[in-house]
């Protein structure tokens, strides 16, 4: 059985015609019912009800196809992966969420930088969601995300847990208190501004998840499209949003930032990478990023490429 096998059968399941899935695949009808004829007699059993028309898959035809299409789909995932690694040593691509660009990744890759100066370096905005994508269509190398999704293509890296505060208007009650510290259950019935709408799961299911984890509920809250507009907002008075402790000097003359009690309200850095990708550039990205965390002084757990 070849992978051509696989992609004739989900063609002629798809188009429910020998003829139209010919024509899909720029190829005669005959050789292809052959194909078909041979796949089914190395099996062993019949696919395709023949005598019904349109064609109609048999019920070991139906698991077949949802394997086949599964086998397609992760061959074509590996083509593209490694057509990346070919082009690997002369260009990195990192995909990232906006609030690790405006937070410390711009210093982190200037570090890397002075270790590869002929590197070139492409960056590329992209949500958790959107970079495993990335990683496994080859469009990116590495991914700085703050969600977890499981694939088993990719491989997530814990770097460090960052701790989150709220953003307030200067001139709201909470502010003006002079509060050392903040409580989630203070935020239930205040106005949220949660970002970014789209595409979704994204950092505001995150935020409502970390509510309801503590049978908690956020009663009134905005979904705002990305996280300037948030605070923004935060900054003409309109609500507060939470945000990771390194975007602190955001808007900083408009909003106060209030940390969370005991600071046990973080927010995940994780770094993804293709499964068994062990490049040079990936692993002194990986050490430079540490280098930096201690230099910062950041709590974090350690691992290797």
């Amino acid at each position: 059985m070849e992978l051509r096998h696989l992609r004739y059968f989900v063609a002629v399941a798809e188009e429910k015609s020998f003829n139209k899935a010919a024509k899909r695949l720029y190829i005669s009808q005959p050789p292809l019912s052959r194909q078909i004829k041979q796949l089914e007699d190395e099996i062993g059993v019949t696919l395709i009800d023949r005598e019904h028309r349109p064609l109609k898959l048999t019920e070991a035809g139906d698991f077949f196809y949802e394997h086949a299409i599964q086998i397609l789909a992760k061959s074509d995932k590996l083509r593209a992966m490694t057509v990346r690694k070919g082009s690997f040593d002369s260009s990195i691509s990192i995909g990232f969420v906006p609030s690790i660009l405006y937070g410390l990744l711009p210093k982190i890759i200037s570090c890397f930088r002075e270790v590869y100066p002929n590197i070139e370096i492409k960056l590329q905005e992209l949500n958790s969601w959107q970079q495993t994508q990335a990683l496994t269509d080859g469009k990116i190398d590495v991914g700085f995300g703050r969600l977890l999704f499981e694939d088993a293509s990719i491989r997530r890296i814990l770097l460090r847990e960052e701790s989150l505060v709220v953003a307030i208007p200067k001139n709201h009650y909470l502010a003006q208190e002079g509060l050392a510290t903040i409580n989630l259950m203070d935020l239930a019935n205040e106005n949220l501004l949660l970002y970014p709408t789209g595409p979704r799961p994204s950092f505001i299911d995150y935020v409502l998840e970390l509510f309801e984890s503590r049978n908690l509920k956020a009663n009134y809250f905005a979904e705002v499209r990305e996280l300037h507009i948030a605070l923004g907002l935060v900054a003409a008075g309109e609500g507060l949003t939470i945000v990771p402790k390194t975007l602190e000097h955001l808007r900083s003359q408009e909003v106060n930032y209030i940390p969370f009690e005991d600071g046990l309200l973080t927010s995940p850095i994780i770094m993804s990478v293709r499964h068994f990708d062990k490049s040079d550039l990936l692993k002194t990205l990986l050490e430079v990023t540490y280098q930096f965390y201690d230099k910062e002084g950041f709590d974090y757990k350690r691992e290797y490429i």
